[in-house]
């Protein structure tokens, strides 16, 4: 059974406009949270090709690179858009309240 819970990640504040914050909801499965020009989307921090945050790469518009060999993602979608990676991201829902980003969670149980 699955349990999912809305989770408060960051102020809206923390997370500029084309940057990306990586959240540690557990200990496996860290997460990405974007601003595209202020809409805010959340996939896995992992690139799925390598063991890379993506945190750490580039964001253009909403197209994350990953710093260690350039596949490309869509944040919105998570989308693969380049090789090497072949497979998507895990995308997750995103809202803001009160200034706050939260991400809806679902933890296996």
């Amino acid at each position: 059974m699955s349990v999912s819970q809305w989770v408060r990640v960051a102020d809206a504040s923390d997370i500029e406009p084309g940057m990306g914050l990586r959240v540690e909801l557990d200990d496996d499965h860290p997460i990405a949270v974007w601003n595209v020009d202020g809409e805010f989307y959340a996939t896995s921090d992992t690139c799925t090709h390598e063991e890379a945050s993506l945190a750490e790469g580039e964001l253009w518009g909403d197209v994350v690179e990953c710093y260690l060999h350039g596949a490309q993602f869509d944040v919105r979608t998570g989308d693969v858009l380049s090789l090497p990676a072949v497979f998507p991201l895990r995308t997750f829902p995103v809202k803001v309240e009160d200034g706050a980003v939260y991400v809806e969670w679902t933890r296996e149980g």
